[in-house]
């Protein structure tokens, strides 16, 4: 089972890598990628030294080009193939069929999976992918009971990827338009979910309001901790109450499931939090290689360290953590 972690700089990918993942995933400063931050990702000669010092260390990089195109700015999606082909990036995350059409077709030589953009839950679906564009890994959404895993993976033609730990999203994911509602913008158009100039942090007397292009998503009183805004995981009032109407914020975390994939076949553990810092990603990598490693020395015997649950839960979204859809039962 491979670990692979998520790199928004060079520092970050260095540290995943020294810690101990077997690949890393990272994104062009552009609309390509779906963590399109200011003051993240790589220009091309960062990236050429991070895939250098991946390469030397026998660890693997791959690229998220993960967005969908908008008409005007396809050639910017033709250049961004282009450019991880020339880098000799050793997969390209991709979710649009034009952009995966193009990379085939272009780069028939080039690694493709499927991202979680692509919203792919059947194995129906990854069939489809495969026989049409070549994908031979996909990952999941974070929307699958662990039985509906269980039945992907057998069916599949393709390598299996699933997300083991970070921010949850909400929804039918990979089709997230809920920040254009307010900031023009949208994780899967130009890859940023609540952009920064659209955020607002207000002191009122009863304390911190936070908003977003305008829009009212949470308030907190004074001296409590207020998250970031994003839509999905704001405060509204419904039917008389104000609470999180759609997803509470908090982190996935599957260590303990970790038998159970292995035993199903996955052939990946994802984490996410490319805008995360590197002290974060050398500290979840650190934790998951040690984790990873247990359960394939002895899966029988394996039980999550409480050292390693405590880690975790401090970087937690919310310092809360839970198994998410994995452990819908009724799914």
């Amino acid at each position: 089972m491979e670990l692979v972690c998520p790199a928004g700089n060079l520092t970050s990918l260095k540290a995943a890598v020294d810690a101990g993942a077997d690949a890393v995933y990272i994104g062009f400063r552009d609309a390509t990628n779906a963590r399109n931050f200011e003051g993240l990702n790589f220009d091309h000669d960062s990236m050429a030294q991070g895939i250098a010092h991946a390469h030397a260390r026998g660890r693997r990089v791959f690229l998220a080009l993960n967005t969908y195109p908008r008409p005007e700015g396809w050639p910017t999606w033709q250049s961004a193939v282009d450019r991880a082909a020339d880098l000799g990036v050793d997969a390209l995350i991709a979710a649009d069929i034009g952009v995966l059409d193009y990379a085939s077709t272009r780069h028939p030589g080039l690694n493709l999976h499927l991202s979680v953009q692509g919203s792919a839950t059947s194995y129906e679906a990854l069939r489809f992918y495969h026989e049409q564009f070549g994908v031979r890994r996909a990952v999941l959404p974070r929307v699958l009971s662990m039985a509906q895993v269980r039945q992907v993976v057998e069916h599949s033609p393709v390598q299996i990827e699933v997300f083991g730990f970070g921010s949850l999203c909400v929804m039918v994911e990979g089709r997230c338009l809920l920040s254009s509602y307010a900031a023009g913008k949208s994780p899967n158009t130009h890859g940023v979910c609540s952009p920064a100039a659209a955020v607002q942090w207000v002191e009122t007397s009863k304390g911190l309001e936070t908003r977003l292009g305008g829009v009212l998503v949470d308030s907190v009183p004074k001296g409590a901790n207020a998250g970031y805004p994003t839509l999905c995981k704001g405060r509204y009032q419904v039917d008389g109450q104000t609470c999180y109407a759609i997803e509470q914020p908090t982190s996935l975390n599957t260590l303990d499931l970790l038998p159970e994939l292995t035993e199903a076949g996955v052939a990946a553990i994802k984490l996410e939090g490319r805008q995360r810092s590197p002290a974060y990603v050398r500290q979840v990598t650190q934790v998951w290689r040690a984790a990873i490693d247990s359960c394939l020395r002895d899966p029988e015997h394996y039980r999550p360290l409480q050292e390693w649950q405590q880690v975790l839960g401090r970087v937690s979204e919310g310092q809360q953590t839970t198994l998410g859809a994995y452990a819908r039962t009724w799914q």
